[in-house]
């Protein structure tokens, strides 16, 4: 006599299970109920994932005399149309900015590069853009950076980025801070209300050109400004450096300032956010930032080939996401809302036969029932209409 097969016995038992299950049917119904509800909430995600969304982020640009701060009105005002909602957070410069970014008080900020990123560890890198020009007004009688020595220098903010770099600049030229010159640090209002005379011999700016806070200064104030010869040597020893030059009559035509074209040092503006914006809201940000229309009324270009200049701070997951979807034939967004809908209709599908085979009597399928003899003798009952094999 042949031994029992171990697989048929399991087979019995489990199928003799399965009947225990049908018969009860209040225990049936309920793991059915269970079932569509799980099954309900997951064609629900599947939904909401293709439903549009609304995103709302705070941003700042600097100082409200800044062009970054312009960058940011004009930046809010365009992707209002593309269902992103940015309000604006004017912040005292670049420290400010980062130490609330890093605080998850601010979702993005516009941030001057050449700021160590040490201790900034919920700051994520979303974009870089063209260098700002960092513009060294001066008093006629300054003519050169050694004319500096015994001078007045404004650096805006203490230890705020125009501070740290410009300090960077004069050290590198042989001129050290409280011994060759005297560090000033009055706001960009401040030096407008000022009386003439008692404005610094020195002057810095960190902004695109042309500059309002410049153009007051030079053409109400008198300044100049003043060449940097070295940037492109400069920027071998400081990766932050960019070799930039402001154009002949930029700031006046009559007398010319600057007369000629004039070389000066660049510095990269990053576009920070913290750790925790939602990727989906930067991924939908960074088109507007690179769309015709910002540029525009910016008037001044804004690159995509930048985008990944290093900045010291770690690439945003939302800039990953941007950039995969702009990779040929199907993008990972496309990819998405594909899955999303076959998931949405397989959800909903799953739904139709769990209500077709749990609510189904076992009664119904008795009728279909008849006998098959297996390999060992044994004479099994199969199902002609049923889920049993």
């Amino acid at each position: 006599m042949r031994n029992p097969d171990p697989t048929n016995e399991v087979e019995e038992y489990l199928y003799a299970a399965l009947d225990w299950l049908r018969s009860r049917h209040h225990i049936r119904k309920g793991l059915a109920l269970v079932v569509i509800a799980l099954l309900l909430g997951l064609a629900g995600k599947f939904a909401y994932d293709l439903f549009p969304r609304h995103y709302e982020l705070t941003i700042s640009g600097g100082g409200m005399l800044t062009k970054s701060h312009r960058l940011a009105k004009v930046l809010q005002e365009e992707a209002a149309r593309r269902n992103v909602s940015l309000s604006i957070v004017p912040t005292a410069g670049s420290f400010q900015a980062l130490n609330e970014l890093n605080d998850g008080k601010l979702d993005l900020a516009f941030v001057q590069g050449g700021i160590d990123a040490i201790g900034y560890e919920d700051v994520r890198q979303v974009a870089s853009i063209a260098p700002q020009l960092i513009q060294f007004l001066v008093k006629p009688d300054v003519k050169s950076i050694r004319d500096i020595r015994g001078k007045v220098i404004n650096l805006g903010e203490k230890n705020g980025g125009p501070s740290i770099v410009s300090n960077q600049i004069l050290h590198f030229s042989g001129l050290v801070p409280e011994v060759d010159y005297v560090e000033s640090n009055y706001s960009d209002e401040q030096l407008l209300s000022m009386k003439p005379e008692k404005l610094p011999d020195v002057i810095v700016q960190v902004s695109y050109a042309p500059s309002v806070t410049v153009d007051f200064l030079v053409q109400k104030r008198g300044y100049q400004l003043l060449e940097m010869s070295f940037p492109p040597s400069l920027a071998m020893r400081m990766g932050w450096v960019a070799d930039a030059k402001i154009l002949a009559y930029m700031y006046q035509i009559s007398p010319p300032v600057p007369a000629t074209d004039i070389r000066v040092v660049g510095v990269n503006l990053n576009l920070l956010a913290n750790k925790n914006v939602d990727p989906r809201a930067i991924s939908a940000l960074l088109p507007v930032l690179y769309s015709p229309q910002v540029a525009s009324r910016f008037s001044f270009p804004i690159t995509e080939d930048r985008i990944l200049t290093p900045s010291g701070f770690p690439i945003s997951d939302g800039t990953e996401m941007y950039l995969a979807s702009k990779q040929p034939l199907i993008s990972a967004q496309m990819v998405d809302q594909i899955k999303g809908a076959f998931g949405l209709i397989m959800s909903l599908l799953s739904v139709a036969l769990v209500v077709f085979k749990w609510f189904k009597s076992p009664d119904d399928s008795e009728e279909d029932e008849e006998g098959e003899e297996g390999d060992d003798g044994v004479v099994r009952k199969r199902y002609k209409s049923d889920w049993r094999l």
